[in-house]
């Protein structure tokens, strides 16, 4: 799955904490397995070796989840928000990267990995219809509690723009109300 779609999951599972610091580490920590798409940089046989594997597996998830904690202002549920988000990465992974790429979830300690034989390729109408789910809901909550996952990337004036853009257009096309025709 597309890191984006990783990105606004995580943040739709993190949108009701009130502190803007805690929805960025709960959603960065869902973003977070994908750093080992880093050893791109060395190659498409070193991507090959290693994406799935250094740090989509338990060893990654303690030390994000750590980390999210320790600079969280609710640690408990940025502690458990981190973990679960981290592990919705890895199960969208498993299906949504088709069913030949495993996840090797106690590296280093074992070179064991885990397929499902129910995966669908990256590029498939499943992942493009959780994509545009994922898009739908986190507009949604844009326009009806007044942030969007834009915030997890941009300062708060930049996420207060998505929001008033999308609040601009949802008016616009909204259908009338009856208050509309009671005047």
């Amino acid at each position: 799955m597309q890191v984006p779609i990783h990105l606004a999951i995580s943040w739709l599972v993190s949108y009701r904490l009130p502190e803007q610091r805690d929805r960025r580490l709960v959603t960065w920590a869902g973003v977070a397995p994908d750093l080992d798409a880093l050893s791109l940089l060395g190659g498409a046989a070193a991507y090959s070796k290693y994406h799935h594997v250094l740090t989509h597996g338990f060893v990654a998830a303690v030390a994000m989840t750590a980390i999210a904690t320790i600079f969280a202002r609710q640690r408990g549920k940025v502690l458990l928000m981190s973990l679960l988000t981290f592990h919705i990465h890895l199960i969208c992974d498993l299906l949504g990267s088709g069913s030949d790429w495993p996840i090797v979830y106690f590296y280093p300690f074992s070179h064991y990995e885990y397929f499902t034989p129910y995966g669908w390729p990256l590029a498939s109408p499943q992942n493009a219809v959780i994509g545009i789910a994922a898009l739908a809901l986190t507009i949604w909550v844009g326009i009806t509690r007044g942030r969007t996952f834009a915030e997890a990337f941009l300062p708060t004036r930049g996420d207060a723009a998505v929001v008033k853009a999308l609040r601009d257009m949802y008016q616009r096309y909204r259908p009338y109300s009856r208050a509309d025709f009671s005047k």
